[in-house]
């Protein structure tokens, strides 16, 4: 046991009587107790893998936020944050701190936020060794024992072997993440996926960033030679950790971010990223990362002999991770933090076949598409799935938000005017047809139109409008064939790409309508797609 923590004890947290408390345990140390608890297996290379059992992603649907006085009117209450009264969450909250009595639990003093001064200190409490490692992974670790010896401004309880009752505690099942922030708490139970620690703090600083004037943001964040910052919006399949880990930049954070009055900075200190289908080719730093000590895997396939790892099989899920601390990355900035964006990228992969690969955006129409947060779920990945389906995630980050998602475009909006900061949507997805008939846009011509843009190559190109979208449509991206970039021309049928390009069209007016018509101006309602153009 490694004792670094003495004046904030868990008494403070109201557990009495655990059988042992393993204090800020290093990765070796977690290697060990994980290992000799037969909770993951240490693979070819040094990464060691868990599988995370019944729940292999996050459990939406579980997610409570605690009604309370303080912060009852500024929630954004509905399918993303259930309400939980607060005599259920003291019962609730009471049953897990019993439950832990007589147990070993595991804890780390991390922060949250790179910029000190709006960094947030945490305590996390944990029944598994492997869930211990994650949290050292993916938050910023304390360099000196002050740092650790300070009370907590907020507190993780996860303990993935209790069960919640629907009956008495008030969950919708025995799997439970509830957010108090009066009481600076988040308990999660019933779920070992460790992933739900990391989105329950973005939570709380999607709650916390925009009260202090920070914009709260979900996406990557890199800068060039020039320290030229660029942001990265997109949601899982679309690129944004592939094309925000560049070789020839820095990065500052592959995931959550804020925007303030001096820039941008990071909120973690690790990169959770998906597994499925890397290879060293496409992604070669990404799959460096997965194959290092340190590194925890989840629910990826390894051979019971050899050791090795297949990162090609989803037999237990898709959704395969790799969580490892930044610094595996080469060319990472290690104070997290950059200047204010000169580029901004909406990425989305649109299995339909029809949004241009690359768009120049006005400050509305950023907004709109900002708000829509769009993707399109492809056929096969989901049962009953046989065509594109969209994926509308207002901010590109529905599940984490605290405030209405009107909050933050109104935010984007205002830094978008105050820093002259350009933004672009490029489509990673499909062309030539939708999934199934046409192909994936090649990833060399990605790079190459990202790559354009950062360097500011595109800043006078040419750029015409879409009939369906109203997109400022780039003409000419050194490198790119121009018959890509105009996604009609790759069609075989202009007669059918017009009617998909419709039913997208009116997919986007569908949700927008039904979600934001009465909450944004005239411009930015006017800013999307039309059936009518």
């Amino acid at each position: 046991m490694v004792q670094l923590h003495t004046r904030h004890g868990l008494e403070h947290e109201g557990i009495e009587r655990p059988e042992a408390i393993y204090w800020n345990l290093p990765a070796a140390a977690l290697y060990e107790e994980a290992v000799r608890r037969g909770e993951g297996r240490i693979a070819e290379e040094g990464p060691i893998v868990f599988h995370t059992g019944r729940h292999s992603g996050r459990s939406p649907k579980d997610k409570f936020v605690v009604r309370n006085p303080e912060s009852e009117a500024d929630i954004w209450w509905g399918n993303v944050n259930h309400p939980l009264e607060p005599e259920q969450f003291t019962r609730l909250h009471r049953r897990m701190l019993q439950y832990l009595n007589g147990k070993q639990l595991f804890v780390q003093n991390p922060y949250a936020v790179a910029d000190p001064e709006y960094r947030l200190p945490v305590r996390i409490i944990t029944e598994q060794a492997y869930h211990s490692l994650f949290v050292r992974n993916m938050f910023i670790n304390a360099l000196v024992a002050d740092e650790l010896d300070r009370e907590p401004r907020f507190t993780v309880i996860d303990v993935p072997s209790f069960q919640a009752s629907p009956e008495e505690d008030g969950t919708r099942s025995n799997v439970v993440v509830v957010l108090n922030f009066e009481k600076r708490l988040l308990l999660i139970g019933g779920t070992s996926y460790a992933g739900e620690i990391k989105k329950g703090i973005f939570t709380v600083l999607n709650y916390l960033m925009p009260k202090r004037g920070i914009l709260s943001m979900h996406c990557s964040a890199n800068y060039g030679p020039r320290g030229d910052v660029a942001l990265f919006f997109g949601l899982s399949g679309t690129g944004k950790t592939t094309l925000s880990t560049d070789p020839e930049r820095t990065l500052i954070g592959d995931d959550e971010h804020g925007w303030g009055d001096r820039g941008v900075f990071n909120f973690e200190g690790g990169s959770y990223a998906k597994t499925i289908n890397i290879s060293a080719e496409a992604e070669p730093l990404i799959y460096s990362a997965v194959h290092r000590f340190g590194s925890v895997l989840e629910n990826v396939a390894i051979d019971p002999d050899t050791r090795r790892l297949d990162l090609d099989d989803e037999s237990l899920t898709e959704n395969t991770r790799a969580a490892f601390p930044l610094s595996f990355i080469p060319r990472v900035d290690p104070t997290g933090m950059g200047g204010h964006p000169e580029n901004v990228v909406f990425l989305t992969a649109d299995a339909f076949g029809v949004l241009p690969p690359i768009s120049r955006l006005t400050k509305e129409q950023a907004q709109y598409y900002f708000l829509s947060g769009y993707t399109a779920k492809v056929a096969g990945t989901e049962k009953g799935v046989t065509e594109p389906q969209p994926n509308f995630s207002t901010c590109f980050g529905a599940p984490f938000l605290a405030w209405p998602p009107t909050t933050y475009a109104t935010m984007l909006g205002d830094k978008l005017d105050r820093h002259g900061s350009k933004v672009w949507l490029i489509n990673t997805g499909w062309t030539g047809g939708p999934y199934g008939t046409g192909s994936r846009i090649e990833i060399d011509d990605t790079r190459s139109m990202v790559r354009a843009v950062l360097r500011g190559d595109l800043t006078e190109v040419p750029t015409q409008r879409d009939h369906h979208f109203g997109l400022h449509v780039v003409e000419h991206v050194p490198g790119v064939s121009d018959n890509v970039l105009n996604p009609k021309s790759t069609w075989q049928s202009g007669d059918a790409y017009d009617q998909q390009a419709h039913k997208l069209a009116a997919l986007f007016e569908e949700n927008f309508a039904r979600n934001f018509a009465d909450e944004v101006s005239d411009d930015i309602r006017a800013a999307g797609p039309s059936v009518k153009r």
